[in-house]
């Protein structure tokens, strides 16, 4: 079979190839000698039959994975990726050995690669949809939206207003937003003035994280009733601050984000941000008392006494823009990707002190830019160190009325 042909097959088995996938397992003898009751014997199932895809040497198949994920290099023709991983265990292995880390590759992959950081010397363009109807943010993959509507959608958030706060949730599909559902990745909360928003997400960077972040508040139900397949907590992994313009005497917006779970020094020479692997499939119990009787007071107690993290976070500030006598607003250079002119429009560059020792070239990096090309259509754009989470839901809070600060 030619290798096109294998892709086009591939594509044509979207629907049925997950059941490929299912292997049987021999049944269990119940009985046991060290018990006095008698349970009667159950045969064995039998295998389900995989079909000739799952037997093909690992040599060929890393060789033909390899030359797919190589070939398919935009959305939507990189799905068959996605294909090549739900074909079985072997498949899937191989094919996460092949595909890199957005840092690595500069593509977006599995959903995964949204919590994992961009790449360090180009931007991951992509573009946001607001619906003012049902106040839902879409994020997709692209310049700018396409005729077809066949972009790729990346995140999805729904904005929630409350009594005292504003909260958007996150998720990776546009129409489930529960916090109960495996698709919900994370939240943005403000404050009652909309000045300072805190970004939560469901899994932990590293395990220091865990440490420092864990409390009684974060965790949304008690361990026994959570599904092995839904977080149990919520972790503080960034704070976003706007200053105060009662007076409108200073300008545009001044915001500062400081990222709790990134190190100053990922942007040093050598640095590295945190990469999580994938996503939690149940709540890690070794961070937690094992006792029957775990309650969050317990949670609240413990953690207290973890050490905290031990390092400087990263902090993020928004580039100062100049002043245009012609045109007599305030500009940025976004380089073609915002056109229309919008209190929203901001571009995110390090804010280090010189002990750091961090270049002034990689401090004049922007490493986030967001901005308004047309009616409720936005520009986002974003590098090494944020991830896709990270820079959407720092979007998400240009989004909110800020009375005392513009």
């Amino acid at each position: 079979m030619s290798f096109k042909g294998l892709v086009r097959e591939l594509r044509e088995m979207r629907d049925g190839i997950g059941s490929m996938s299912r292997r049987g397992i021999e049944g269990r003898h119940w009985r046991s000698r060290t018990r006095s009751h008698i349970a009667p014997d159950v045969a064995p199932m039998e295998l389900v039959d995989q079909g000739q895809w799952a037997n093909l040497p690992p040599e060929l198949l890393l060789d033909i994975i390899r030359r797919i994920e190589e070939s398919e290099t935009t959305w939507p023709a990189r799905t068959v990726v996605v294909y090549c991983a739900s074909v079985c265990k072997s498949w899937r292995d191989i094919t996460k050995e092949i595909v890199k880390t957005p840092e690595e590759c500069g593509r977006l992959t599995f959903p995964i690669s949204l919590k994992q950081p961009g790449p360090r010397d180009a931007l991951i363009q992509c573009y946001i949809k607001r619906d003012r109807a049902t106040s839902i943010h879409r994020l997709y993959f692209g310049l700018t939206p396409s005729e077809g509507e066949s972009d790729k959608l990346l995140l999805a958030a729904k904005k929630i207003r409350k009594a005292t706060s504003t909260e958007f949730a996150l998720s990776l599909v546009s129409d489930d937003f529960s916090r109960a559902s495996s698709t919900y990745v994370g939240k943005l909360r403000s404050n009652f003035l909309g000045t300072k928003f805190t970004i939560y997400d469901t899994q932990p960077t590293t395990d220091a994280t865990i440490q420092h972040n864990l409390n009684r508040s974060s965790q949304r139900f008690h361990k026994k009733q959570v599904s092995p397949r839904v977080p149990a907590c919520s972790y503080s992994i960034a704070t976003i601050s706007y200053e105060l313009n009662v007076l409108r005497t200073r300008g545009p917006r001044r915001m500062n984000c400081i990222m709790h779970s990134i190190p100053v020094s990922s942007i040093q020479e050598g640095g590295t941000a945190p990469t999580p692997k994938s996503f939690p499939h149940s709540f890690d119990d070794k961070h937690l008392p094992s006792s029957p009787s775990f309650k969050s007071k317990d949670l609240n107690a413990t953690s207290s006494s973890l050490s905290p993290i031990c390092f400087d976070p990263l902090t993020l500030k928004n580039k100062a823009p100049r002043w245009h006598e012609q045109l007599q607003c305030w500009c940025l250079n976004f380089k073609g990707r915002v056109t229309v002119a919008s209190v929203k429009n901001f571009q995110l560059v390090a804010s280090v002190d010189p002990s750091h020792n961090v270049s002034a070239a990689e401090q004049d990096k922007v490493i986030l830019q967001f901005g308004k090309i047309g009616k409720d259509i936005f520009t986002m754009d974003y590098r090494y160190p944020l991830s896709a989470f990270q820079a959407f839901a720092i979007c998400l809070s240009s989004f909110d009325t800020k009375p005392a600060c513009e």
